[in-house]
């Protein structure tokens, strides 16, 4: 990792002083934050949520009110690998921005508007609200996995209450306590109290706002999985804990019934209040006898400890860390050792191998750590799936080896390290942008500076083949580093995180795939000599007796010949499909869909070129089209035009936009099989296929429906459409 967890932890303090000390309409370096110039609360939320799919409309008019005229609009959000902090591209449509991403886990995600890569807005439809920063608003995705982030049932929770202390001379501050549900201000025996503290980047009202603690303990605390107990939330960024712990707690004493010896005293943190935390549970041991840590290592590596103080004081040290893509991993790691060489008792939740440095991780390990308080602990292990921190996470040295590096966590998934090259060095923002969310949607990822270059690791990314380029400042950028290459997308390299899901895109051994050539063939549509692909299986002989079969699968729009060899791994997959025994010896031609008329571009052009050059059959019943978006478009007007040239029809997210024309008796005698395919409805032509199925089915037209495949319209969907159609061409009936 780039730079040390302390040296993060003053950057981001130091950053977020400034921009609290100026909220408003103000500008911080050069961001503009809009709170105060809202456009007028509308009926229709900018946002809706539905079965995990999170859909931003956001009218291009009230962008323009608080904002001025703006040319491009993101959504700042947790959408990352390991919940980071992203931006979500929304597209122009008509009178409004928007975009769908999904499904997203389960959870509570915040979010804001960036325009121009500058303009920060709240979402004014929104009624939720995040005190230390006015421009975000969350939402919660509901599921299993966070039942304990749902509000319990009016009156079934505890009561939240505030209480004022004096930090210093002529310094007043505040507290938020949470009581549990049937409190007694009067019971004989006093409450056993955490106080839970705010790292250095915000205040006692984000373990509210973004960490959900008063549902967590209400959850808790109904289900009977907590002692009762008092929970105080104390702001973080003090120079002295312990004097402000001091001050909290005899404000508290004077307003509730909390016990004061040590043995029912609590303390957690999370961030930089976890290091606070854990630093001062070493050097004033015995305050507290439960202490949690979350993602809060120690700084200071050579602070003296006394490791019989600390056990016999202290009934509970644990610790937390996010993945490699959080900065306390690698401090974490020389923490246990400290506190191993010290012998000093304590337990570590392992890795949390899908988040970072995020809130997500913190409300987990919130839930982990209330269960274990004021009470025997028997269990001491870490969380279920979380990983052993055997080493460091180490990558090379800025400018010394090319880019990407893949490092793999003990899980398999993959964590990607991209670097700039020096010439970004006076860029005022650089992302990267890649098919990493969901489904392979695409969002951004901030970088980080390191020196004259920009630095950033994203995962955890299961086994698939990954694409990604540079956004320097709004413009698009090359990793130049990588050697990889896309005809169409110049911008654009890919790498493949390895494992066994992404088998059928991965190089098969030397010798043992097809053939990939080029055939050059005279397009009289164009009036221009083109190109296309040819896979030829291995073993193919051109004098066999039986032609092969042929294949002619087509690109997309703005794309061309080349993108199913370079970004869709055809060859890979027909290569993988015919090892496995899965496919029948075929030939397959990529050509050059991009002409007025495809119809006779194929059949007056490519056809009979492949013909020319390959022994492939001219039977219809031996032939199949295919094709992705645009391609898939012309396959379904090639069936409605030569009904039966082609046995085997496969869209992969394209349909038709009128049922005329279509010959049903011709297309169902001459098509043994039609099968379509979408993405979720993160794949704008989603509808399109939906209403094309309908059409279909008033007509009277025998198809499949492949079921949606997870994604949007992209090449995630695209390839595993490929994998599951190559298949079934070719086979004698029933097979």
């Amino acid at each position: 990792m780039a730079g040390t967890f302390q040296q993060w932890w003053r950057t981001r303090r130091a950053g977020v002083r400034r921009c609290l000390a100026v909220f408003g309409t103000l500008v911080l370096g050069a961001t503009v934050v809009l709170t105060g110039a809202q456009p007028a609360a509308a009926a229709t939320p900018w946002l809706t949520v539905s079965d995990g799919f999170a859909s931003f409309r956001v009218p291009a008019a009230d962008l323009e009110s608080a904002l001025g005229t703006v040319s491009s609009v993101v959504v700042e959000a947790d959408f990352g690998p390991s919940f980071a902090i992203a931006d979500l591209g929304l597209g122009r449509s008509g009178d409004a921005w928007t975009s769908v991403i999904g499904p997203l886990r389960p959870g509570l995600y915040h979010y804001r508007v960036r325009a121009d890569d500058t303009k920060l807005l709240k979402d004014p439809t929104n009624a939720t609200t995040v005190t230390s920063d006015p421009t975000w608003s969350t939402f919660l995705v509901p599921g299993d996995s966070a039942s304990l982030l749902a509000d319990v049932p009016a009156g079934q929770g505890g009561t939240l209450g505030t209480v004022s202390y004096r930090a210093g001379p002529q310094q007043t501050r505040s507290a938020t306590v949470w009581t549990p549900p049937g409190y007694d201000a009067h019971r004989r025996h006093p409450y056993p109290v955490l106080y839970l503290q705010q790292g250095a980047d915000g205040s006692r009202t984000d373990w509210l706002d973004l960490g959900r603690a008063r549902q967590i303990l209400d959850n808790l605390a109904v289900r009977r999985q907590i002692e009762p107990m008092v929970v105080v939330l104390g702001d973080g960024d003090t120079p002295d804990l312990q004097q402000e712990l001091r001050a909290i707690a005899r404000a508290v004493r004077r307003g509730y019934n909390i016990a004061d010896d040590p043995a029912h005293r609590a303390l957690a943190g999370a961030s930089a209040g976890g290091t606070q935390v854990l630093r001062s549970a070493l050097t004033h041991p015995g305050e507290f006898a439960y202490v949690g840590s979350f993602a809060g290592p120690l700084t200071d590596e050579h602070l003296r400890i006394d490791g019989r103080a600390v056990n016999a004081g202290t009934r509970l040290l644990r610790l937390y860390t996010g993945n490699m893509t959080d900065p306390a991993y690698n401090p974490t790691h020389r923490t246990l050792r400290t506190l191993d060489r010290s012998g000093v008792r304590h337990d570590f939740d392992g890795v949390n191998p899908d988040d970072g440095h995020t809130w997500n991780a913190w409300r987990e390990n919130l839930a982990d750590f209330l269960p274990r308080l004021f009470r025997p602990v028997r269990d001491h292990r870490p969380s279920a799936g979380h990983l052993p921190l055997i080493r460091e996470f180490t990558t090379p040295a800025p400018g010394t080896t090319p880019t990407p590096w893949l490092t793999q966590d003990a899980n398999g998934d993959t964590f990607v390290t991209v670097e700039t090259g020096s010439e970004f060095a006076s860029a005022g923002r650089v992302t990267l942008w890649g098919n990493w969310a969901p489904g392979g949607s695409w969002v951004n990822v901030p970088l980080t500076r390191t020196g004259d270059r920009w630095r950033g690791t994203v995962g955890p990314l299961g086994p698939w083949f990954y694409y990604y380029k540079f956004i320097v400042d709004l413009v698009s950028k090359k990793d130049t580093a990588n050697p990889t290459h896309i005809t169409t997308e110049p911008t654009w390299s890919t790498f493949l995180a390895p494992g066994r899901a992404a088998r059928p895109l991965t190089d098969v051994p030397a010798g043992r795939g097809g053939t990939l050539a080029t055939l050059t063939y005279t397009s009289t549509v164009v009036a221009a000599e083109r190109t296309a692909y040819v896979w030829t299986p291995p073993g193919y002989d051109p004098a066999r007796a039986e032609p092969y079969p042929v294949l002619y699968l087509q690109h997309g729009g703005g794309q061309n010949y080349t993108d199913w060899v370079e970004m869709g791994r055809a060859k890979q997959i027909l290569d993988n499909g015919f090892r496995d025994g899965k496919l029948v010896p075929m030939v397959v031609v990529m050509g050059n869909g991009n002409v007025p008329d495809f119809g006779k571009e194929l059949l007056d052009n490519i056809v009979p070129a492949a013909r020319a050059a390959y022994h492939i059959s001219h039977d219809p019943a031996r032939q199949a089209l295919a094709g992705l978006s645009m391609g898939g478009f012309q396959a379904l007007d090639i069936l409605r035009t030569h009904p039966g040239e082609f046995a085997y029809i496969g869209t992969f997210s394209a349909g038709v936009f009128n049922s005329t024309g279509f010959d049903v008796a011709a297309v169902n005698n001459g098509t043994k099989l039609l099968r379509m395919y979408s993405g979720n409805v993160t794949d704008f032509v989603y509808p399109i296929v939906l209403s094309t199925m309908a059409t279909f089915d008033t007509l009277g037209i025998r198809y499949e429906f492949a079921g949606v495949t997870a994604g949007p319209h992209g090449w995630d969907a695209w390839q595993k459409n490929l994998i599951d159609f190559a298949p079934r061409l070719f086979r004698p009936d029933g097979a």
